[in-house]
């Protein structure tokens, strides 16, 4: 009885580590392509706020004019969560989605005013109550990384061009 018990658990193990090299990384790029997609087709459809904020942008971005800052956010938001939703050019659009999440945090999400950990942590929340709001873009980051230093997954055109470059170059 063991002994099945020990076989069945080794087999579910085997198999989700199989399928989590197709699954993990292909739900991470959902996740991420459909929220900065979303954030994208606001600024689209909205009015530039970044001259309000400008200022609290990190370098080099404060030096940027808000029109083109509004541009290159919303373009990297569109272009790259396309690029991650087909896995093509992954890496280098979570970087360029990471960028976006920690200018949007420092100049956005992040508390204007903290003296400890404790209040720092206040801001760990999805609304703002005085002490900022940056657990969406951590949230983010969290879901970024993973693809920019895994990759966008077995599943994903990424991997299709790797293979077939892979192929041509062995022979």
């Amino acid at each position: 009885m063991t002994t099945t018990l020990s076989t069945a658990i080794k087999g579910l193990h085997l198999n989700l580590d199989r399928a989590g090299t197709w699954l993990a990384p292909l739900t991470l790029r959902l996740f991420i392509a459909w929220e900065f997609f979303e954030s994208g087709l606001e600024k689209f459809n909205g009015q530039n706020w970044f001259e309000d904020i400008q200022a609290r942008f990190p370098f080099p971005f404060d030096h940027l004019p808000a029109s083109l800052n509004w541009e290159l956010s919303m373009w990297a938001e569109l272009i790259g969560a396309l690029a991650i939703l087909c896995g093509f050019g992954t890496r280098i659009s979570a970087l360029a989605l990471i960028v976006v999440t920690v200018v949007a945090t420092a100049a956005v999400h992040w508390p204007a005013d903290w003296s400890t950990l404790s209040e720092l942590a206040q801001g760990y929340a999805i609304t703002n109550k005085g002490f900022g709001n940056f657990k969406l873009p951590a949230i983010y980051l969290a879901a970024l990384l993973p693809l920019l230093f895994a990759g966008a997954g077995k599943l994903s055109v990424d991997a299709w061009l790797a293979r077939v470059f892979w192929q041509r170059h062995t022979r």
